[in-house]
């Protein structure tokens, strides 16, 4: 057991603090209790006698693969179900025959070959099984091209002759400051019609999200994976850093280049699932199913149609925990975005599902061993780094996801607060601003787990992609390809860039603590993504970014940016993500909603036609309004020297106009809070 877990549970009488946080799982006592006994079983069984921890277990990635060692270099393979296994490639002519592994035991098969190590050469691993001989690439290989000729894939044994040289040393994720996340594809993160790599990313991509004010940056993508338009999510090549934009060391100085800019990088984690290809992936690596899979229907994702993981496996659970550790290490990775966790979490993956009360939450429709798995995820990462940043992408609200493994929770820091962004969509396809609810806005806006943190976000690639569509194209539709020039005039393209710029405010100081934003959504960017396919010709015109629209000053996309860097700045400098949203006023007839976050104290109007007044009951001296979505260079008309009213009783009076929002901050803390 444990030990934090065992003492944890000692101080508190044998009860697990979750049932104190949150009260109405307390009927629920035992199906807890029987999540941490998993958790325990399992660690049990992976550590045995031989390791004092997870971080000294979870090492897979120094072992397997090509290492250089002392007179030559070795290759190292598991393959439980091989009789036989073989290493060709470039550097011995492809010869199938020459450079036979030995049998180890356990299914661990060993080369080694004197001299210097092949650098670069393109290799395959060749397999006798059950009868057949096969080809495959090896598990752990760190690199992993395509021919464009053949489209067939190969590994590569990278080991360069000099290591790459760190500059970040001592670069840790402060733990203090509001998390601002820039969600990043570096393939499309170009204007030019095609891929973009790790180098132009790191030089032109950094610079931006450093100026527009977000301290990290979500990578999707990087693990390798055959079919560019997956969008990175059916991996094949789990230690493999995707090809297509560059070599491992582009991408180590793209996060080296970060770390020094003081910008978080976070990896968007694949192992929820995995590419059912053969030769390039992990399907039938050894000639049998259920190597990493389990056989049958429960290995086949139904929507997704890829391979599902054998959490209860230790083989498994020792290649996606060296996984982890891989990309804290080799590559400096500041945290991973858990993709897919809700598919773990259920047999039936949540398809279809309502999670309306709390018995869908353990029920025999839950997986217990990837509950355990993640468990034992979480607690290696922060054994590896104590400061890396976890986030699960689980829309089920999973009781405990966020909190301590030693509470009884599964030890994310952040859940994505994936409600959001569908309760905006629905709001704008469903319902005229006149008909918006206020009551309902802030429930949705604030509803947490308690104790549990929470990436708030209005619109992610989710949105952005081919057959759904942005917040600011359901807001403005085909107007914006007509009406966004400065000179132009347009009731429609008014409406739209005022909610865009409300929308994300009120999101990003509300759904949680935490904020993300996908690349190009700052400024509302017009077109949706679409992979090249036979569909569209192969084309990669709805694969990239217009930052250009933004950049020439001509259009009022640069206004939306420049809210963003002011909205950005405002929460990052103030750390207000930190600060609880305390309710002011909700006024339902006009539309208003006034709420304070510490010192500050925002405003909103999203009434189409009508203007609201609000008091603010302090000194004169001691409030000053610090932000206006209607300023000019946001696009509006509101000047700067906005001057007060007052009523009767000395009470300063402020109108927020139509479709506006205001942001006061006092200078030092007054008595009383904002009214009416």
């Amino acid at each position: 057991m444990d030990n934090n877990v065992s003492d944890a549970r000692e101080r508190s009488g044998g009860r697990l603090a979750i049932l104190d946080i949150d009260p109405y799982l307390k009927p629920y006592a035992v199906d807890l209790n029987l999540r941490m006994r998993n958790y325990e079983r399992m660690k049990a069984r992976l550590l045995g006698d031989d390791h004092a921890s997870l971080s000294s277990y979870a090492n897979g990635h120094l072992y397997f693969g090509f290492h250089r060692e002392r007179g030559g270099w070795v290759y190292r393979e598991w393959a439980p179900n091989a009789e036989a296994v073989r290493l060709c490639g470039d550097f011995n002519g492809w010869n199938r025959l020459s450079h036979p592994l030995k049998g180890k035991g356990e299914g661990v098969w060993e080369l080694f070959v004197e001299g210097e190590p092949p650098h670069g050469s393109k290799v395959r691993v060749v397999i006798d099984a059950g009868g057949e001989v096969f080809e495959r690439i090896p598990l752990y290989a760190k690199r992993v091209v395509q021919n464009p000729e053949s489209l067939a894939f190969d590994g590569q044994i990278w080991l360069p002759p000099q290591e790459f040289r760190w500059t970040d040393g001592g670069f840790r994720r402060d733990g203090a400051a509001s998390l601002l996340i820039y969600e990043a594809h570096v393939g499309m993160a170009g204007e030019k019609e095609g891929v973009s790599s790790y180098k132009e990313f790191k030089d032109f991509m950094l610079p931006r999200v450093e100026e527009l004010g977000y301290n990290a940056i979500q990578l999707m993508a990087i693990m390798e994976h055959p079919y560019y338009g997956s969008f990175g999510y059916q991996v094949s090549n789990f230690f493999a850093a995707s090809s297509r934009f560059g070599e491992p060391e582009d991408l180590k100085a793209l996060i080296d280049d970060a770390h020094g800019r003081g910008i978080v990088v976070l990896l968007d984690l694949v192992h929820s699932h995995a590419a059912r290809n053969e030769v390039e992936g992990l399907a039938r690596f050894d000639g049998t199913v259920y190597q990493f899979f389990h056989s049958g229907a429960r290995g086949e994702h139904p929507q997704w149609g890829s391979k599902l993981f054998n959490y209860g496996s230790p083989g498994v659970v020792h290649f996606l925990l060296s996984n982890l550790k891989f990309w804290l290490e080799e590559y400096h990775f500041d945290g991973f975005r858990f993709d897919g966790v809700t598919s773990m979490l259920y047999m039936d993956h949540a398809l279809g599902g309502v999670f309306d009360n709390y018995k869908k939450y353990f029920s025999m429709n839950t997986d217990a061993e990837a509950v355990a798995y993640l468990q034992l995820a979480t607690e290696l990462c922060k054994e590896t780094r104590p400061d890396c940043l976890l986030i699960a992408e689980d829309m089920s609200g999973m009781p405990g996801m966020c909190l301590p493994i030693r509470d009884g929770g599964l030890g994310f820091d952040y859940r994505l607060g994936m409600g959001v962004p569908d309760f905006w969509i629905k709001y704008l396809k469903e319902r005229r601003d006149e008909d918006w609810h206020m009551g309902t806005l802030w429930h949705e806006l604030t509803q947490r787990r308690p104790k549990e943190k929470v990436v708030g976000y209005c619109e992610s690639h989710d949105q952005a992609l081919v057959g759904d569509k942005t917040i600011m194209f359901w807001l403005a539709d085909q107007e914006m390809y007509w009406h966004m020039s400065k000179d132009s005039q347009s009731p429609a393209i008014d409406r739209a860039m005022a909610l865009h710029k409300m929308i994300r405010l009120v999101t990003c100081t509300c759904a949680g603590e935490g904020y993300l934003n996908f690349m190009g959504n700052e400024f509302g960017h017009p077109e949706w993504i679409d992979f090249p396919r036979p569909g569209n010709g192969n084309s990669y015109r709805y694969a990239r970014r217009q930052w250009s629209l933004a950049a020439n000053g001509l259009l009022r996309y640069s206004c939306l940016e420049d809210f963003d860097k002011a909205m950005t700045r405002l929460v990052g400098e103030n750390r207000l993500n930190w600060e609880p949203s305390r309710l002011v006023l909700c006024h339902e007839d006009g539309k208003a909603l006034v709420y304070r976050k510490g010192d500050f104290v925002f405003c909103f109007n999203f009434h189409p036609v009508e203007d609201f007044t609000v008091s603010v009951p302090a000194p004169d001296e001691t409030w000053e309004m610090v932000l206006h979505s209607s300023w000019p260079e946001f696009g509006g008309y509101r000047p700067h020297d906005c001057v007060f009213l007052k009523d009767e009783d000395g009470c300063k009076l402020a109108s927020i106009d139509r479709r506006s929002a205001m942001v006061f901050r006092a200078s030092q803390r007054a008595g009383g809070g904002a009214g009416v």
